[in-house]
C-alpha cells in the first residue's frame, strides 16, 4: 500500500502550473481564431486586425534593472495597429527559429520581439527602422575576464542556428585563428547560453549585451568578455513585399520615438526626456516599488511612475539600486532622471540638496511587535526595548533623536536588512520591535496575523519623488500628475492592490473528503483533463483549492483569474479566454503546468520535477531557478526542493541574496507554504479516496 502511495505522489506531482495578465473577471476575449494572410496593409485593413508575433512566453531573462522591460514592445506594437484604425492579435512561436517562416507563410503580419537585423534575415524579412541598438559580447568563463579577444587561446563559441550571433560567430572565426565555431539547435535560449558558460558545458557564447545585464550573476562563473559585434540593430520585420505597412510602421517608430536606445548618464531636465521619449527612474528591487512575480513587472511606485509615463507617452527605463545612498548617487551622476522607490521627505534631505515633487503618499512611522505584544500608550514606555532597524533608513533618523531626547531604549543596527526582513525577525522572535512605515505594515498584513502596531508616531511624514534641483521643468510635471490623480482611482486601485488587499484566496470551507464524496464540484472535468497530461486529478484538486477554494470567479491581487489563478496573457498564450468559465480556467492551467514540468531538467526525480513545477507555478520559473543556483552556491542539492532548495527561496527576499539574482526579490516564504499545503492536502486526498481511486488507475 505504501508503495501505491509513493507512486500516485510521483504521478500526481509532475504536473502543475499557470499564470499570467489582464481583462477584468468574466470578461470574455474572444478566441481568436487564425488564418493565412500575405497580403500588404491594404488586405490587412480589409481582414480588420494585425497580427504580432513574438516567441512564446517572451519574458525576460531576468529582472530588469537596466533597461527598457520587454514589454514596452509589445505595447509600442499594440498602440502602432491602434493607430491604424485595426485589433491588435498576438501569435505565438514555440522559439526565435520559426518566425521568419511563419510571417511569410501568412500566419503573422509582423515580428515584435528583440529580433537582430542580420543579413541572413534581411534575405528573408524587411525591417523597420531600429527600434534600439546593442552590443554583442562575448561570454566567457571567469578565468578569461578581461582578456582581449587575441588572448583568451583556442576557443570554440557556441552559438543557436539562425540567430544573429551565428552571423558574428562566423566573422569572428573567420578573421582570429583561435576562434571556432559550434552551432547549436535554433531554440536555445540566451538563458541557456549563460548557464551553459558558467557550469563549463560550453566553453564560449555570444549575448547581446542587454540580455547580459539581467542574466550575470555578481559572482557567477560566467562573465562579459569581448564586445563581439559593437552595434547590432533590433528592429520589427515585416514580409519584403509589405511594403505599405512598413512604411506606416517607420513613420510611428519616427513619429512616437519608438527607440529606446538613451545615453547611459546624461543629466536631462522635462524637455531633453519629451525629446527621446524615454524615462529613466531609479527605483529599488522591492515590495513596494518594483519586482517581478509570476513574470509580471510590478510595485506600487512602478506602477505610479509608469502612468505618469503613459500620459506623456514615454517610455520608462528601470535603474535598480539597493540603498537610497546609491539611489541618490545615481541620480546626482545623471544615471537616472527620477528616484521613483518610496523616499521618505526628510530635512537632512532637502537641505543635502535634493528637490522632492509632492507627496503622493502620506504615512506614519510605526513600531511593530509580535502580535499578542502589549500596545504602548507613549514614546517613554519603549524604555528597556530594543528596536532593529537599517542605519540608512529614515528610522533610524526618527529612533536617533529620540534617543539624543533622553529615551532610554536600545537601537540595533542591521546593515543592508529590508522592512520585510525585519518584520519577519520580530515575528520569529529574532528581533524585539522593529520600525516600518504604515503602508509598508498594511502590506505586510495582508500576507500575515503574525504582526502588530504597537504605537504610532505624529506627524504623518510625506513620501514623493526625487529629483535635482535644476530639474524644475520636470518637476512641474510630476506635480501636476500627483495633484490631479492623488486618491483618484486609479490612485485608489493601486494603493488597494498593493496595501489592502489580502494576498491570499479567503477560505470558504474547509470541504472535508470522505471515502464516496466528492474532493470539488469540479471532479469529473478535472479528471478528464488531467488524464491528458498524465497526471492525478487529486493533485489539481489541492492545487486549485489552493489558489480558489474553488471559486472560479475568484481573482488575484496580481490579476489572475478562475479555478486555477491562470494569468489572462498566460490563457491567451496557450488560445484561451475567460478564464472564469471554468473549462477555459482548467485547460489553461494544465496546459501551462505542462509547460512549466518540462522546463525543468529531464534527469530531475519525478516527485522533486513536481515540487519544482508547484512552486514555479506559485512564484514563476525564474525565481525557482535562482533558488536552485543559490541552493547550490550554499552547498546544498539543487535537485532536491525539501531542506535544500526550499531554504535557498526563502533567502530570496533578503537584499544581499536578491541582488545577485536575476529575477531578484521574491517573497520566497510563499512558494515554500505553497508546495507544502498542496502536498499535505494531496496526501489527505489520497489517504481518504486511494483505495476507490486505485480500482481506476
Amino acid at each position: 500500500m505504501r508503495t501505491g502511495i509513493f507512486i500516485l505522489i510521483c504521478l500526481g506531482f509532475t504536473l502543475l502550473a499557470g499564470c499570467d495578465k489582464e481583462p477584468e473577471v468574466g470578461e470574455v476575449v474572444s478566441t481568436f481564431e487564425n488564418y493565412q494572410e500575405t497580403g500588404d496593409l491594404p488586405a490587412l485593413k480589409e481582414r480588420g486586425f494585425v497580427r504580432l508575433l513574438a516567441p512564446r512566453f517572451d519574458e525576460p531573462s531576468g529582472l530588469p534593472r537596466d533597461g527598457i522591460p520587454a514589454s514596452e514592445y509589445q505595447q509600442q506594437a499594440e498602440e502602432f495597429v491602434e493607430h491604424l484604425g485595426l485589433e491588435p492579435r498576438w501569435v505565438y512561436a514555440d522559439n526565435f527559429g520559426e518566425l521568419s517562416a511563419l510571417i511569410n507563410q501568412g500566419m503573422a503580419d509582423i515580428i515584435i520581439t528583440n529580433y537582430s537585423v542580420t543579413k541572413e534575415r534581411q534575405k528573408s524579412l524587411a525591417f523597420s527602422t531600429p527600434v534600439n541598438a546593442v552590443q554583442e559580447r562575448l561570454v566567457v568563463p571567469r578565468a578569461l575576464a578581461d582578456l582581449p579577444l587575441t588572448e583568451i587561446g583556442e576557443v570554440t563559441l557556441s552559438v543557436p542556428e539562425g540567430s544573429a550571433y551565428q552571423e558574428t560567430a562566423t566573422k569572428l572565426a573567420k578573421r582570429h585563428d583561435n576562434i571556432s565555431l559550434e552551432v547549436l539547435e535554433s531554440n536555445v535560449s540566451d538563458e541557456e547560453l549563460v548557464n551553459g558558460v558558467a557550469n563549463g558545458e560550453l566553453a564560449a557564447s555570444i549575448v547581446d549585451s542587454n540580455m547580459l545585464d539581467a542574466l550575470l550573476e555578481e559572482d557567477g562563473e560566467a562573465v562579459a568578455g569581448p564586445v563581439a559585434n559593437r552595434k547590432r540593430r533590433i528592429a520589427w520585420a515585416v514580409r519584403p513585399d509589405s511594403s505599405e505597412l512598413l512604411d506606416q510602421i517607420n513613420q510611428y517608430i519616427t513619429s512616437e520615438r519608438v527607440i529606446t536606445s538613451v545615453d547611459s548618464e546624461e543629466e536631462r531636465d522635462w524637455a531633453e526626456i519629451r525629446e527621446k521619449g524615454v524615462l529613466r527612474v531609479i527605483t529599488s528591487n522591492n515590495p513596494a516599488s518594483y519586482f517581478m512575480w509570476r513574470g509580471e513587472l510590478m510595485g506600487f511606485d512602478y506602477d505610479l511612475i509608469k502612468d505618469f509615463a503613459k500620459q506623456h507617452r514615454l517610455r520608462v527605463r528601470v535603474v535598480v539600486h539597493d540603498t537610497p545612498s546609491s539611489m541618490f548617487a545615481a541620480l546626482e551622476a545623471g544615471e537616472g532622471d527620477v528616484i521613483a522607490a518610496s523616499m521618505t521627505v526628510t530635512a537632512e534631505r532637502e537641505r543635502a540638496g535634493w528637490s522632492f515633487s509632492e507627496r503622493y503618499l502620506e504615512v506614519n512611522e510605526q513600531l511593530i511587535g509580535e502580535a499578542g505584544d502589549t500596545p504602548l500608550e507613549t514614546v517613554e514606555e519603549l524604555a528597556g526595548r530594543t528596536v532593529a532597524v537599517n542605519p540608512e533608513t529614515a528610522y533610524y533618523d526618527t529612533l536617533k533623536a529620540l534617543q539624543e531626547a533622553g529615551g532610554s531604549f536600545e537601537i540595533l543596527e542591521v546593515e543592508n536588512a529590508s522592512t520585510e526582513m525585519l518584520i519577519d525577525g520580530v515575528a520569529s522572535g529574532d528581533y524585539d520591535l522593529t520600525m516600518a512605515d504604515s503602508h509598508l505594515a498594511a502590506m505586510e498584513s495582508t500576507y500575515r496575523d503574525d504582526i502588530a502596531v504597537l504605537f504610532q508616531f505624529e506627524p504623518a511624514k510625506e513620501i514623493a519623488w526625487v529629483t535635482r534641483e535644476p530639474q524644475q521643468a520636470l518637476r512641474e510635471q510630476l506635480n501636476r500628475y500627483i495633484k490631479r490623480g492623488y486618491r483618484g482611482l486609479f490612485y485608489n486601485v493601486t494603493y488597494n492592490r498593493y496595501f489592502k488587499e489580502k494576498k491570499t484566496i479567503a477560505t470558504h470551507e474547509a470541504y472535508r473528503v470522505e471515502a464516496g464524496r466528492d474532493i470539488s464540484p469540479y471532479d469529473e472535468l478535472v479528471r478528464g483533463e488531467s488524464l491528458k497530461y498524465g497526471l492525478d486529478w487529486r493533485l489539481i484538486t489541492s492545487q486549485m483549492y489552493q489558489e480558489s477554494r474553488f471559486n472560479p470567479n475568484a481573482r488575484s491581487f496580481a490579476g489572475a483569474q478562475g479555478l486555477l489563478q491562470v494569468m489572462p496573457r498566460t490563457g491567451r498564450q496557450f488560445g484561451y479566454s475567460n478564464l472564469t468559465n471554468p473549462k477555459n480556467g482548467v485547460e489553461a492551467g494544465l496546459a501551462y503546468i505542462d509547460w512549466l514540468e518540462q522546463r525543468f531538467p529531464a534527469r530531475l526525480d519525478l516527485a522533486e520535477k513536481l515540487y519544482f513545477t508547484l512552486a514555479a507555478y506559485n512564484a514563476g520559473h525564474g525565481h525557482v531557478e535562482d533558488a536552485r543556483r543559490l541552493a547550490q552556491r550554499l552547498g546544498k542539492d539543487p535537485d532536491k526542493w525539501f531542506g535544500h532548495v526550499e531554504e535557498a527561496m526563502l533567502l530570496l527576499s533578503k537584499p544581499q541574496y536578491a541582488r545577485q539574482a536575476r529575477y531578484g526579490y521574491v517573497r520566497g516564504s510563499e512558494p515554500v507554504k505553497y508546495v507544502r499545503e498542496i502536498k499535505n492536502r494531496y496526501l489527505g486526498y489520497v489517504a481518504a479516496l486511494g483505495e476507490q481511486e486505485q480500482s481506476q488507475l
